[in-house]
């Protein structure tokens, strides 16, 4: 395994504010536009130079898709795929304290809006397009008006997709998969949360491989909830780290490694906030582990409901 199947998201350094813990530590108290497209820009460097060729932004990033534009401006456009997503705006302010840093609407308006500026900041290096966190209940996966907006984006030979989140995954996956539109499939990218704590859309994410979709997996670290020093109590984090300190490797590149054991994947994504955590990340894609290992890693999930509900009241910061 190396580090061209992982991808690096920008989620943690588009904007000011977000739930991975250790924030100050990483970032400082700078945190300014300009302080953050710098390191936004030597992470791209470095991942490009470690062999990542897949990022990973949002147009609820903060002002993700700007820094990356201005990253690409120059280069060859087949040097890295983008991917982004839409249906979220960020709302934030760059404030840290603000009370709502994004919102979410999956309507026709709001795609229409969102795309332009998507495609106006990425055009030819933008490679997938997804509905950011489409659920049953949001109407992105029903709505046949949307459907046929989508598809225009899909015939411009740009994958259209979904991201997952919440404990029903797997259900908004198979329904994805379902919707045809002009007699293909309008959903063939996928982008879910999986790691040794919550990997019930396995099982999914494995049927829509199977159906020639890509997949990619986000949130590999928990949010931060299974990284070096760590203080998470749970058992299901004591029990991956303590597995961590038995193979003898970092919590973190065990983690980058068993999402990369699943053949089902075509991605992993680095959240990482510094080149020391991207690095790590990259050791961790080269690690080949004992089939058992990885099987032990997934021996205590979490509860979907109660994982995605402890997620909901991490604060941001």
């Amino acid at each position: 395994m190396t580090a061209d199947r992982l991808g690096i998201g920008l989620a943690a350094v588009g904007r000011p504010s977000y739930i991975t813990p250790g924030r100050t530590a990483d970032l400082g108290a700078e945190r300014a536009p300009e302080a953050l497209e710098r390191r936004t820009h030597t992470l791209l460097d470095a991942a490009v130079a470690a062999g990542v060729r897949y990022v990973d932004v949002a147009r609820s990033y903060g002002r993700a898709e700007e820094f990356v534009a201005a990253w690409l401006a120059g280069r060859d456009s087949r040097e890295v795929e983008v991917g982004s997503k839409w249906g979220y705006r960020y709302v934030g302010d760059w404030r840290l304290d603000a009370d709502v840093h994004e919102v979410k609407d999956h309507s026709v308006d709001a795609f229409r809006e969102q795309w332009s500026q998507s495609d106006r900041f990425l055009g030819r290096h933008l490679g997938r397009y997804l509905v950011h966190s489409a659920t049953l209940e949001s109407g992105a996966l029903t709505d046949t008006a949307l459907h046929r907006e989508l598809a225009r984006v899909r015939d411009r030979g740009i994958r259209v997709g979904i991201s997952t989140s919440g404990p029903h995954q797997a259900d908004a996956v198979r329904t994805a998969l379902d919707v045809v539109v002009g007699g293909a499939p309008l959903f063939t990218a996928f982008q879910v949360t999986w790691n040794p704590l919550e990997p019930s859309v396995g099982p999914a994410a494995a049927e829509a491989a199977g159906r020639g979709a890509q997949v990619v997996v986000k949130e590999v670290v928990a949010n931060g909830r299974l990284t070096p020093g760590t203080d998470d109590d749970a058992p299901g984090a004591r029990h991956v780290v303590g597995l961590a300190r038995e193979v003898g490797v970092p919590v973190d590149q065990l983690c980058v490694a068993v999402a990369l054991a699943q053949p089902w994947a075509w991605r992993v994504l680095s959240g990482a906030a510094t080149t020391e955590h991207l690095a790590s990340h990259v050791t961790g894609a080269g690690l080949g582990l004992d089939p058992a290992v990885v099987a032990e890693a997934l021996g205590a999930p979490e509860d979907p409901a109660a994982y995605w509900a402890a997620r909901s009241d991490r604060a941001w910061s």
